[in-house]
């Protein structure tokens, strides 16, 4: 017996098919095609000639790209360690307050820089970092320190991308290892206060094991973020001084749009791609574990 199709629940989903195959297959299919073409902007002509793996082998043989995805994971190691610790201990201390009013005014306050937009975070971290009027020289000078070049030196420049990632980012891990936390039950936390005690044990032995779905989720998406950071770190240095905070993303722009070739540039975007997935699944096999509420 054939099953009669619901129509109507055909079109409850069909919007959203719709807008997925608009905003999400098509544009993937269209760079994966364009990856495979001598695509270039200033020469429309040449977008027909099809080169198979040439710009992928192109790409992989490329030092300047290699270099660029040596930056990206140097601002990796920066940040997410950092931002994982200061939002496990900002998530622990949000859990110990009793005084629910307080709790639920802090958990608002972790929104706020979830909610601003790249471009305007580097905006804001421009005004705090400026050499000559920015708030953190202005706080060196109280303690009779010299004026620091925050985005004028190439060691400085990473270090201010960082900590700007991480003033933005740490809330939104923090938001997730307190989800984490409320899935332990009551009866779970007092046979854990009763066997292991209190502090790093207790911690370590109840508290932790309710914590890796969250790191697992806060990995994979962190990685992707950063794989394809731009807006701020293009608003705050535009990958300088030199290619000193040239990322890859900002790397893959500067391909793609000043010197106008789509095909490497689509052949990088595809490859991080296919390496943002295998980080993925690295991150479920050696941190993800099941546990029981």
């Amino acid at each position: 017996m054939v099953k009669r199709i619901n129509w109507r629940a055909v079109s409850l989903i069909a919007p959203a098919v719709v807008v997925l195959l608009a905003v999400g297959i098509y544009p993937l299919l269209f760079a994966i095609d364009v990856s495979l073409r001598q695509y270039q902007l200033t020469k429309p002509y040449l977008g027909t000639d099809y080169v198979g793996l040439q710009n992928y082998l192109s790409v992989l043989n490329d030092p300047l790209f290699w270099q660029s995805l040596l930056r990206t994971a140097t601002f990796f190691v920066l940040t997410v360690p950092a931002q994982v610790i200061f939002g496990v201990l900002i998530a622990l201390f949000i859990d110990s307050i009793r005084w629910r009013p307080l709790s639920l005014f802090m958990r608002v306050l972790l929104v706020i820089p979830i909610a601003v937009t790249p471009t305007v975070v580097g905006l804001i971290g421009r005004l705090l970092f400026n050499r000559d009027f920015g708030f953190i020289n202005y706080l060196l000078s109280l303690l009779n320190l010299p004026a620091v070049s925050w985005l004028g030196e190439p060691g400085w420049a990473m270090v201010t991308i960082a900590l700007v990632d991480t003033w933005q980012w740490t809330p939104f891990v923090t938001l997730v290892m307190i989800s984490g936390l409320t899935m332990i039950s009551q009866d779970v936390l007092e046979a854990g206060q009763l066997e292991a005690g209190h502090g790093w044990h207790f911690f370590w032995r109840v508290q932790a094991p309710y914590l890796l779905p969250g790191l697992t989720a806060v990995l994979i998406l962190r990685t992707a973020d950063i794989l394809k950071l731009f807006d701020m770190v293009f608003v705050l240095t535009r990958g300088g001084p030199g290619v000193s905070t040239e990322l890859v993303s900002v790397y893959i722009q500067r391909v793609g749009f000043r010197i106008f070739d789509m095909g490497i540039a689509s052949a990088q975007a595809i490859l991080l791609l296919i390496l943002c997935i295998v980080l993925s699944r690295a991150y479920i096999r050696l941190f993800y574990r099941e546990v029981e509420a």
